[in-house]
């Protein structure tokens, strides 16, 4: 439903006009997840439960994951601004969370850039912090927690806003660690090219990549002309 929850911001008419998205539906074979019962001395059971993952795999669950990815550029539409709010981008806020969800957070990148004073704003202030270590790099995160009874305390809706508190010192935006380019060269079937280049711009560490391409329905691809170069050397595409 469409109704409650995060779903909610999933506008079509926001989304569809945003500078990327993407839906994707993930299925994979897991272990299945076991009861286990605590036995007494007298031969009896506990009410006691607890969940054990099957070692030797003999069960078989099938775990589905639904994802969205949406980019919006803000920086362009807000005249050069950085700010951002849940409502700018989805013409919506939040009003609740989802009731068949056992977690629903909306997480907020707060990390400050260069470890420079925090500069910074986000509103309402979160009720949680979480750090984490994503390609190397300490990240901060505010957390809001739709689950939690006091987030819509003070108002009936959720609207998360980031502001600077002051103007940058340069409009650039910083490179990502992991930033990827795609160019079309030639024409036609027999000399037309597509190139995508994926660079890693971390001083030393390496990281793993899936590369999924998507092309037009009217383009027809011979795999058998796929090669993948690193540092100048051929590799063998698998």
């Amino acid at each position: 439903s469409l109704q409650a929850g995060l779903a909610v911001l999933l506008k079509a008419e926001r989304l569809f006009h945003s500078s990327y998205h993407s839906q994707a539906v993930h299925i994979r074979p897991i272990c299945r997840v076991t009861h286990q019962f605590a036995e007494l001395p007298c031969g009896g059971f506990t009410s006691h439960l607890s969940l054990v993952q099957d070692a030797s795999c003999l069960a078989v669950s099938w775990e589905l994951r639904q994802t969205l990815t949406v980019v919006f550029d803000t920086f362009s539409s807000g005249q050069g601004k950085k700010d951002w709010s849940l409502f700018k981008m989805f013409s919506r806020t939040l009003t609740d969370a989802c009731p068949l969800a056992s977690q629903s957070k909306v997480y907020v990148d707060i990390s400050p850039k260069n470890k420079e004073k925090e500069l910074l704003e986000v509103t309402p202030p979160p009720a949680s912090v979480h750090e984490a270590v994503v390609q190397g790099d300490k990240r901060t995160y505010a957390v809001y927690d739709l689950l939690s009874p006091s987030l819509f305390n003070t108002s009936r809706s959720l609207n998360v806003q980031l502001k600077w508190k002051r103007p940058q010192d340069s409009l650039e935006l910083p490179t990502p660690i992991l930033h990827a380019q795609r160019y079309v060269s030639g024409y036609g079937l027999q000399t037309g090219e597509i190139s995508t280049l994926v660079y890693n711009t971390h001083p030393y560490r390496a990281f793993p990549v899936i590369l999924l391409e998507t092309v037009p329905w009217y383009l027809r691809l011979y795999v058998h002309t796929l090669t993948i170069i690193t540092k100048g050397k051929e590799n063998k595409p698998s």
